[in-house]
C-alpha cells in the first residue's frame, strides 16, 4: 500500500455538521473546467469560472469565451442553454477577491504539478478558512499537491476527479490526502451524490487513481493484442463494444474522441509515474499511434485519427497499407456466435478454446485485464466494488472487471490465467495475489465486496446519503427489497415498500409502452389506492419511463378496419389520464430516461412530476403522423388558459411548436422551457434518488390535505383566429420546403385542438369538449394512408418517415 495514502478502515460515514455549498469557483476554463462549471450551474450552484488574464480585450476574455463555447458543445454540458449567463467569468489578476465568499474551489488547470503548485500559493491568501479546496487532477499525487498549501488549509483539501463529459459520466473519484478531515469528505460525498448527481468512489492516492489506471491499461492491453493478433482497428471495435457490454465507441473510436495526443499523454504519465509496475514495458504508445500524432491526425478534433470521414463513408486506417480503407466493422461468424451465448462461463470457455484469432484476442485482453486488476487491487482501491463501479460509471461498461470474472466462474478463470502466466502467454509474469486462489468463488457476496488491503469483505457505505437510494446501482448478485405486491395484472404492478402508505405503479411491458392492460391496470390500481393508500408514485424499475403507446396494437386495429374499437382505445387512453389527474390521492410521476407520447401525457396529468435531470421528454406523435390524444393537447390548452385567461394564444405559441415539431427535451430543465414540465415539478440530479424523492413529494402532498383539481368547465380558448394564425406560419414552412403537405395537415389539426376548434376567440369550453376534439382529429389522421405508412415505417426501422 502506498505510504502516502490514508487508511480506509475509518471511511467517513456521516458529517458532524452539514457542508453547505452556496457558491463554487472553478480554476481553469479548459475543456473540463468549463464543463464542471456548467454542471454545477445546472445544479443551481452559483459558480465563478477563472482563467488567466487575456492579453487583449476584456481581462476575463478567456473565461468568457469558454462560457460562450459551452453552448456549442455536443453533448451539451448545459441542461438549459440559458444557464450559461449565470456563470461568472473571472481572471487571476483582478478577481481573486471573488474567492473570499466561495465554499468550494475546484482546480482544473493543465496536468502540470509545477503550475498547480504555483496557483495554490497564489490563491491561498484569498480562500475562506471554511472553504473546501479540491483538485480535478486525473492522476497527479494529491498528497504532493497538498504540500503547496498552508498547514491550516490541508485538512480541507482533497482530490475530486470528474470524468469527461462531467454532466453525463456518473463517476467522481474522491481522493483524500493523509490529512483530509473526515467531516469534509463526508460532506463533500453527500453534496456530490445528491446535489451534483454523481456516483462517488473513494480512490487511493496512486497514479491515475482507479478509473484511468484500469481503463487505460485495458486500452493498452487491447492495443498490444491488436498487433499480436494482426487485427484491423475496425474489427477490434466490433469485438470490444456492445458485443462485450461496452459503449459503441469501443476502443479506437473512443481514442479518436478523447484525442490521440491526450491518449499518448496519459500513457506517458503511466510510464513516468509507475516505473515499478510489472507491466511497465507496455506503457508506451504503439508506433502507429505515435505516427498518427506526428502527422497531426489527432482524432475527431482534427478530422482524422484511426478513422476519418470520406464523403458519406467512414474509413479506417490500415497500418500495413499506411492508408485508409473502407471500414468492415464485423466479428467473425464463429466469434459472433460465441458472444451471443448467454452463460458467461460457457462463453469464456469457448473463447479460450477457439483457434479463431478474434476469439484468442478477446480471451487475451480479458485475461490480462483480470490479472492486472487483481494484482493492483490492494494498492489502488479499498474494495473490488470500488473498482467495478469506477469502470462502469467512468467508462460506461455494463459490468466491471471483477464482476465479469466472477460471472464467468472465479476459480476456473483464475486457473486459466495462472496456466497462461506459467506458459508465458500473459503480458506479465507477475504472480496472481494469494487471495485470488484461496478457495473463494467470488469477490462480491452477501457480506459485501472483498478488500485486499484488509483481507476481508466490506459492506456498502453507511453514509446517510445512501438511504435516499432505495434501489442503488446493484453490483453483481446484489438484490434489494422488491416490496409487497398489492395488486397486478399483465400490464402493471401496484406495490408498496415499507409502511409509508405510498403505493408504486410499475409497468411490465417492453420499453414500458402503454397497451390496454396498462391503461386498465392504472385505472384499477388508482381505485385500490383511493381505498387503501394515501398516495401513488408511477415509477419504473428500469429506464425508460415510457416509450409511449404500443403502436403495434393500434396499427393492427386500423388495418383490420376496426375504427370503432380504435376510437374506444383512444377514449380509454384519455380516461386513464383523467383518472390520474382527478384521483382522490395524489399521483406523482417519477420520470427518468425517455418519456415519450402517452408516457409524457401521463406525467402531465399527475399531481406532480419528479424528473431525473437526464429525462428526455416529448410529445412525439407528429413524427408518426398523429397528434397527442391521451389528453396531452387538452392539458396544454387548459394550462395556456390558466396562465393568461384573456389571451391563451400567447402561451400556446411555444407549445404548438414543441408538439408540431415533435421536440424532445435534452434534459428535465429543458422540458420546463418547452412547456412539458411545470415550474412546480421537481428535478432530481441523481437518478438513484428518484423514487425516494417522489415518495417524499407524494407523501407531503397527501399530508397537506391534497384534493384533485376541479373539473374545468369554463376554459377560454384561442378559437378560429388562433388556428388561422398558426396556419399562416405553416404555409411559410411548406413554401420553403421545410414541411410536407402531410406535416402541415397534422400541424393544422394540432393547432385546431389547442385553440379549441372552429369557434370564436374567447369562447368558453369544458374539458370534455377538448378531449373530444383531440380524439376526433387523432382517429381521422390514423385512417389516412400516409399516417399508416409512417407508423409502419417507424415500427420497422425505428426511424421517422417524412412523406
Amino acid at each position: 500500500m502506498n505510504d502516502s495514502t490514508r487508511t480506509y478502515s475509518d471511511r467517513p460515514t456521516q458529517a458532524k455538521s452539514v457542508l453547505r455549498i452556496r457558491k463554487a469557483a472553478v480554476l481553469g476554463a479548459g475543456v473540463m473546467g468549463a464543463q464542471i462549471a456548467a454542471h454545477l450551474t445546472n445544479a443551481d450552484v452559483e459558480t465563478v469560472l477563472f482563467d488567466l488574464p487575456a492579453k487583449e480585450g476584456p481581462k476575463s476574455g478567456i473565461a468568457l469565451k469558454a462560457i460562450e463555447n459551452l453552448k456549442k458543445l455536443s453533448p451539451a454540458p448545459l441542461a438549459d442553454a440559458n444557464r450559461a449567463a449565470a456563470i461568472i467569468s473571472a481572471n487571476y489578476e483582478e478577481d481573486l477577491d471573488k474567492l473570499k465568499d466561495v465554499d468550494l474551489v475546484i482546480e482544473a488547470i493543465a496536468e502540470r504539478m509545477d503550475w498547480k503548485l504555483d496557483l495554490y500559493k497564489k490563491i491561498a491568501p484569498y480562500v475562506s478558512p471554511n472553504a473546501v479546496l479540491a483538485s480535478n487532477t486525473s492522476g497527479l499525487s494529491i498528497n504532493g499537491l497538498a504540500e503547496a498549501l498552508p498547514e491550516e488549509m490541508r485538512h480541507r483539501f482533497t482530490g475530486v476527479h470528474f470524468f469527461n463529459p462531467p454532466r453525463y459520466m456518473h463517476l467522481v473519484e474522491l481522493i483524500p490526502t493523509r490529512l483530509t478531515d473526515a467531516n469534509v469528505l463526508a460532506g463533500l460525498e453527500a453534496f456530490l451524490t445528491t446535489t451534483v448527481g454523481k456516483g462517488v468512489v473513494y480512490a487511493k492516492d496512486t497514479p491515475n487513481f482507479i478509473g484511468n489506471r484500469i481503463g487505460v491499461f485495458s486500452m493498452l492491453a487491447t492495443m498490444h493484442h491488436t498487433e499480436q493478433f494482426k487485427l484491423g482497428f475496425d474489427v477490434v471495435d466490433a469485438l470490444t463494444g456492445p458485443a462485450v457490454g461496452r459503449p459503441k465507441s469501443a476502443t479506437y473510436r473512443t481514442a479518436d474522441v478523447v484525442g490521440l495526443d491526450t491518449m499518448a499523454h496519459v500513457i506517458k504519465t503511466m510510464a513516468d509515474t509507475l516505473a515499478d509496475d510489472p507491466w511497465h514495458q507496455y506503457f508506451k504508445a504503439p508506433v502507429w499511434l505515435s505516427g498518427l500524432i506526428e502527422q497531426g491526425a489527432l482524432g475527431q478534433k482534427t478530422g482524422a485519427g484511426f478513422y476519418k470521414k470520406a464523403g458519406k463513408d467512414i474509413v479506417v486506417l490500415d497500418v500495413a497499407k499506411r492508408d485508409y480503407r473502407a471500414s468492415e466493422q464485423k466479428a467473425s461468424d464463429e466469434v459472433a456466435a460465441i458472444l451471443a451465448i448467454k452463460d458467461p462461463a460457457e462463453k469464456f470457455a469457448k473463447l479460450r478454446a477457439s483457434s479463431d484469432s478474434q476469439a484468442q484476442f478477446l480471451w487475451a485482453t480479458f485475461r490480462d485485464l483480470f490479472h492486472y486488476t487483481a494484482y493492483h487491487l490492494a494498492d489502488i482501491a479499498d474494495t473490488a466494488r470500488d473498482v467495478d463501479f469506477a469502470i462502469r460509471w467512468g467508462y460506461g461498461w455494463k459490468l466491471g472487471p471483477f464482476e465479469t470474472w466472477q460471472a464467468a466462474g472465479w476459480q476456473q478463470v483464475a486457473q486459466w490465467i495462472q496456466e497462461d502466466i506459467d506458459a508465458g502467454k500473459a503480458m506479465s509474469k507477475a504472480p496472481l495475489p494469494k487471495w485470488v486462489t484461496d478457495g473463494r468463488n467470488s469477490v462480491h457476496g452477501k457480506s459485501g465486496s472483498y478488500s485486499a488491503a484488509a483481507n476481508a469483505d466490506k459492506p456498502r457505505s453507511q453514509h446517510p446519503v445512501y438511504k435516499r437510494q432505495l434501489f442503488p446501482d446493484a453490483i453483481l448478485g446484489e438484490k434489494f427489497d422488491q416490496g409487497t405486491t398489492v395488486w397486478e395484472n399483465d400490464g402493471v404492478r401496484l406495490w408498496t415498500q415499507g409502511d409509508d402508505g405510498v403505493g408504486i405503479i410499475s409497468f411490465k411491458t417492453k420499453m414500458n409502452t402503454v397497451n390496454d392492460q396498462v391503461l386498465d391496470g392504472i385505472q384499477h390500481a388508482i381505485g385500490i389506492a383511493e381505498e387503501q393508500l394515501k398516495a401513488v408514485v408511477i415509477w419504473q424499475t428500469s429506464e425508460p419511463f415510457s416509450a409511449g403507446a404500443d403502436l403495434k396494437g393500434a396499427l393492427g386495429l386500423l388495418q383490420a378496419g376496426k375504427v370503432k374499437e380504435f376510437d374506444a382505445m383512444v377514449a380509454n387512453f384519455q380516461r386513464t389520464s383523467m383518472r390520474i389527474k382527478h384521483a382522490l390521492v395524489p399521483v406523482v410521476s417519477a420520470v427518468r430516461g425517455l418519456c415519450l407520447g402517452g408516457g409524457c401525457e401521463f406525467q402531465m396529468h399527475s399531481a406532480r412530476t419528479v424528473a431525473a435531470l437526464e429525462s428526455y421528454i416529448g410529445l412525439v406523435e407528429a413524427g408518426v403522423g398523429l397528434l397527442p390524444a391521451g389528453g396531452g393537447l387538452h392539458e396544454l390548452a387548459i394550462r395556456a388558459a390558466q396562465s393568461n385567461p384573456s389571451d391563451p394564444f400567447e402561451a400556446l405559441k411555444k407549445v404548438f411548436e414543441t408538439v408540431a415539431m415533435a421536440k424532445v427535451s435534452a434534459s428535465a430543465l429543458e422540458a420546463k422551457q418547452l412547456g412539458l414540465l411545470r415550474d412546480s415539478d421537481v428535478v432530481v440530479f441523481n437518478a438513484y434518488e428518484l423514487l425516494y424523492v417522489a415518495k417524499q413529494v407524494a407523501g407531503s402532498l397527501a399530508e397537506s390535505g391534497y384534493r384533485p383539481p376541479l373539473y374545468a368547465r369554463n376554459i377560454p380558448v384561442a378559437g378560429d383566429v388562433g388556428t388561422a394564425t398558426f396556419k399562416a406560419s405553416l404555409a411559410n414552412l411548406q413554401a420553403g420546403y421545410f414541411a410536407s403537405e402531410h406535416d402541415v395537415a397534422i400541424a393544422t389539426r394540432i393547432a385546431d385542438t389547442l385553440c379549441g376548434g372552429a369557434i370564436e376567440r374567447g369562447s368558453l369550453v369544458d374539458e370534455e369538449w377538448l378531449l373530444a376534439l383531440e380524439r376526433k382529429h387523432f382517429v381521422e389522421l390514423a385512417q389516412t394512408e400516409k399516417t399508416q405508412s409512417r407508423i409502419a415505417h417507424t415500427m420497422t426501422t425505428g426511424k421517422p418517415l417524412r412523406n
